[in-house]
């Protein structure tokens, strides 16, 4: 669940005070997410997202991911837009967190995408790619390889417990990422989490993207990295290559890849598979018993992981 801060009703309304969105109707927490603490509202303006700010998000880089919203949607890109409060700022505070409203976005997330699902995702991505490329402002990411090999070390002690033998098998995967990592790649804004969940669909097509509090300037294709491992692999974690075919083809045809981008998507792939590995072991280890968020199992993106390691060639998953 993602309501790790409740709000009751009087502070709410004091909250919304500070905006020109009408007065408060009716509110409920929102179960889903891992980051923040959710909530939907009603108001006599329509109805918003209400987002508190937990500890993982930096107070100093909401103006990244709310301005990032904001030019996106000014460009054409169906996402959530951050609402303004009556003094022109888009951050507040209710019960001692940052908070902001943005709009809300019809529409609902696939337990089971298909390959027309895949082929959305994959031209939604590459036109908020091309939207952002002139968006001025810049955050690194703060996950990508060079925090790897520190986070690893954080679990490392007790990952045998998790599977025999693991830790000899990261230690060589890192390994072969930091010498094989590119860095020259087409870079700009990417979204660094499309998964499912993050991806509205109303009627089979895409209405929005939401949650772009990972978002950073990173590799364009390490996003498309992060999306293959998100949508292309069934329940029993065999490859899809039909629907990567089809994620990979349209994207391609809206922001054709550079010769380099796909000389290094498996590597990427690899990456990204490890990536979320990595956060995920951690959090095995160290998310409270008696927390609400449900933990989920890191061995799926090392299985992943190990598919792209027997990949020979970019053809072989569609591109």
């Amino acid at each position: 669940m993602a309501v790790y801060t409740d709000i009751n009703e009087d502070e709410l309304t004091s909250f919304l005070s500070d905006y020109s969105i009408g007065s408060l109707q009716s509110y409920r927490g929102i179960a889903e997410g891992v980051e923040n603490s959710n909530f939907m509202l009603d108001t006599e303006a329509g109805r918003f997202i209400l987002t508190l700010f937990e500890k993982r998000v930096k107070k100093e880089e909401l103006p990244f991911y709310l301005e990032l919203m904001n030019h996106l949607a000014l460009k054409g890109i169906s996402c959530p837009r951050p609402i303004k409060r009556k003094d022109g700022k888009m951050i507040g505070e209710l019960v001692g967190r940052p908070a902001t409203i943005v709009s809300f976005l019809e529409g609902v997330w696939l337990r089971k995408p298909n390959v027309e699902h895949c082929r959305e995702v994959g031209r939604g991505m590459a036109k908020m790619h091309l939207a952002g490329l002139d968006f001025p402002l810049e955050r690194k990411n703060g996950l990508s390889i060079e925090a790897w090999r520190p986070l690893w070390n954080l679990s490392r002690a007790r990952a045998e417990e998790l599977a025999s033998g693991i830790v000899k098998e990261i230690d060589k995967e890192l390994d072969y990422l930091e010498r094989n990592w590119p860095h020259d790649l087409p870079k700009g804004v990417i979204h660094a989490d499309l998964f499912n969940d993050n991806v509205f669909f109303l009627n089979d097509h895409m209405s929005g993207i939401i949650d772009f509090y990972f978002a950073c300037t990173d590799m364009l294709s390490y996003d498309l990295a992060v999306a293959l491992n998100a949508w292309c692999f069934e329940r029993d974690y065999s490859y899809n290559v039909t629907k990567s075919e089809a994620m990979l083809k349209v994207y391609c045809a809206v922001r054709p890849l550079q010769q380099n981008e796909i000389d290094n998507i498996l590597v990427l792939a690899r990456g990204a598979a490890i990536r979320f590995f990595l956060t995920r072991l951690y959090d095995w280890f160290n998310t409270p018993p008696d927390s609400l968020v449900v933990k989920k199992d890191p061995l799926e993106y090392w299985r992943k992981s190990n598919f792209f390691k027997d990949v020979n060639k970019p053809s072989e998953i569609g591109l």
